[in-house]
């Protein structure tokens, strides 16, 4: 059930109460694709740093370890002891991005595994079976991601497409639902809109998704080329046409700027890798800016990665420790650097969170985003 709390222009402010625990919006997602953040993240990690729900991927999990697997140990939560809400991706952009050698039909997508080779056939009802074995709270549709350059014609075809492929989502999920043995028989289903950067399209998809009254919906096929401008221009168009008792969720998006922007826009879900892959690279995320790690006047810095931060990393370590177990190559920098910057995101979400409980979100969004672009020494 998803209950709106608090409306400042478009923005919401809304709690989702799911089978695992009750989201508040709007909320990052922490992304462990393969079912672990990576940089060395425990699940008791994410405990610590505030996170709500945590995002796997459908088609990395079916590869490896298999779905079969984690359901015959009794589901994701279980496997990697997490309580929380998970949302398990469908595996669409997957398949369309690391797949050299695909063929689409009607039926689904036939590729080869990125890993060992082996012929792979995904279509709507195989990956509900795949996200009914691992048990997620929110199990995404599968649909195509047509690139953003893609032509119009092939844009429209392809949605047209991903439209029958969400009915036959839906019910195969009501007959997974209803199975004896199912995980997880509350399990949720979120639809995706597409239509690259075509305003009608993804408008009148909107509308034809919108009449199937799923548990949620996506915007997705958004931060794959195009730039911020036209991301924001898709969302202001397309979002007033999504159920306003719905959650949205922008996929696969992005920065911190992003975030505030889309949150502006009517969002409630986000997800994206930038905080972990950048920190894994001693890309740091603050209040003032981003900092890089490697650069060697952080040689000598005593000082935590931001100041008054009370992440794990933060609390103990200095800039200058951090940097040299990146420069050695040690796990640990890795590791610190992704907790800060997932606290970073985290912590974000709550002053989002508290800013439209107050009534002050557009004061909020403006100072916290001349904070970032100062920059700091």
């Amino acid at each position: 059930m998803y209950r709106v709390l608090k409306k400042e222009g478009r923005a919401k402010r809304a709690e989702f109460t799911t089978v695992h625990g009750v989201v508040q919006t709007p909320v990052f997602m922490n992304v462990g694709t393969v079912a672990a953040i990576k940089g060395a993240v425990a699940t008791s990690d994410l405990e610590e740093i505030g996170t709500q729900i945590e995002l796997s991927n459908t088609y990395h999990l079916h590869v490896r370890p298999g779905d079969e697997l984690i359901k015959s140990v009794g589901g994701l939560h279980k496997f990697m002891s997490w309580e929380k809400p998970i949302l398990t991706d469908s595996g669409g952009f997957q398949v369309f991005s690391l797949a050299k050698l695909r063929k689409i039909t009607e039926e689904g997508v036939a590729f080869h595994s990125h890993i060992d080779g082996r012929k792979i056939f995904m279509g709507p009802e195989e990956s509900m079976q795949i996200q009914s074995n691992l048990g997620s709270t929110i199990a995404m549709a599968f649909d195509e991601c047509p690139s953003s350059k893609a032509d119009r014609q092939y844009v429209q075809n392809s949605v047209d497409r991903t439209t029958r492929w969400l009915v036959r989502c839906q019910e195969k999920m009501r007959r997974l639902n209803g199975q004896e043995g199912t995980i997880n028989p509350e399990q949720l289903l979120f639809g995706i809109n597409q239509g690259a950067v075509f305003d009608d399209i993804r408008i009148e998809h909107a509308k034809r998704i919108a009449e199937l009254d799923l548990d949620g919906y996506a915007v997705g096929g958004l931060a794959v080329g195009e730039t911020h401008e036209e991301m924001y221009h898709i969302l202001e168009e397309t979002v007033p046409y999504l159920p306003g008792h719905k959650p949205v969720y922008l996929m696969g998006v992005g920065t911190p700027a992003n975030i505030l922007e889309a949150v502006e826009r009517g969002v409630d879900f986000f997800d994206c890798v930038y905080p972990s892959r950048n920190g894994r690279h001693g890309h740091l995320y603050t209040n003032y800016g981003k900092i890089n790690l490697f650069n060697q006047k952080y040689e000598k810095d005593m000082r935590p990665i931001e100041e008054g931060c009370p992440c794990p990393a933060c609390r103990r370590y200095s800039r200058a420790y951090i940097r040299h177990l990146l420069k050695a190559k040690e796990m640990l920098g890795m590791r610190l650097c992704v907790l800060h910057n997932l606290y970073f995101y985290n912590t974000m979400m709550t002053e989002i969170r508290d800013a439209l409980d107050e009534g002050r979100f557009a004061l909020y969004k403006k100072e916290k985003l001349e904070r970032m672009a100062q920059g700091q020494n």
